[in-house]
């Protein structure tokens, strides 16, 4: 089961069905397992056109997803992933529910971003089978999963673990459980350098998106990626490392607080560093930095 259909949810039970896995999504209401449902569709329509993809595996793929609004239906799950809000109360009250609902024998991952897996495994009676399983977005193209493994996590669950994910066609690093784990810890540095740099006036963010993407060979710029996948989770991120690590350097930048504060987040509000009211993304003339 995946818990959470939103969009690393939804991409990851698309792996997941991809690779010959029965899945259920899961999510708290029918509409939001129908919304992850038809972005699945839409990627799996893209793969089509470029002819990676046919009619048929669509339909195999699409059979093995399994709709469920219903959490009592992890039940029937041998393996749950956990992708839901990065707040630490909602991933530890579905925990403790899942916990009652799950087998013993049940391994619980995380898809956190930068919540101790430890914290975490704490609130069941399974710590030895709670592990960190995290995705990168988008998920069916990123090909890391980081297996973050908390104090009591088993070598049995972490053997498990990367099992499952290089089924998924994935690649896996293990990785100490500290805030942020590897790669946001090293993301939200990059990060927080860009927005000095915006906001010294060094270039502006379509320049910078712009540098960075020619510069660095990243497919997607600091501020384009931030919008995708959204500002508030990127905010939570540099909130978790600031408190874990007390460094400067992960103090949240005031813009974003302030982007998140007014409900830009990106994407999926219409607006974040860009905006994408009209259909396509286009700079922004309305806020001062």
């Amino acid at each position: 089961m995946v818990v959470g259909a939103g969009l690393m949810g939804s991409g990851i039970a698309q792996v997941a069905a991809q690779n010959g896995f029965e899945v259920f999504l899961n999510d708290t209401a029918p509409e939001f397992v129908e919304k992850g449902l038809k972005a699945i569709i839409k990627n799996l329509d893209g793969q089509i056109n470029k002819e990676k993809l046919t009619q048929a595996q669509k339909e195999e793929i699409l059979g093995r997803l399994i709709r469920s609004n219903d959490l009592a239906d992890a039940g029937q799950a041998d393996f749950v992933i956990e992708a839901v809000y990065e707040n630490f109360e909602i991933k530890k009250n579905l925990f403790q529910q899942l916990d009652d609902l799950c087998s013993n024998q049940v391994v619980f991952a995380s898809n956190t971003s930068s919540i101790p897996i430890t914290s975490l495994a704490t609130v069941t009676k399974r710590p030895d089978r709670f592990i960190g399983m995290h995705f990168f977005s988008p998920v069916p193209v990123m090909r890391l999963v980081e297996i973050i493994r908390g104090l009591k996590t088993s070598e049995e669950t972490t053997r498990l673990t990367e099992t499952i994910a290089l089924r998924m066609q994935k690649e896996t690093v293990r990785v100490k459980d500290v805030p942020g784990f590897l790669i946001n810890r090293i993301n939200a540095a990059f990060r927080a350098e860009v927005y000095n740099c915006l906001l010294e006036g060094v270039a502006s963010i379509e320049d910078i998106d712009k540098a960075v993407r020619l510069g660095l060979n990243h497919p997607m710029g600091p501020f384009e990626l931030g919008d995708f996948v959204g500002l508030d989770i990127g905010l939570n991120v540099f909130k978790t490392l600031y408190q874990g690590y007390k460094d400067p350097k992960f103090r949240p930048a005031l813009i974003l607080e302030k982007l998140v504060q007014s409900g830009d987040l990106g994407r999926k509000t219409g607006k974040g560093w860009y905006d994408y009211s009209e259909g396509e993304k286009k700079p922004r003339k309305d806020i001062n930095f």
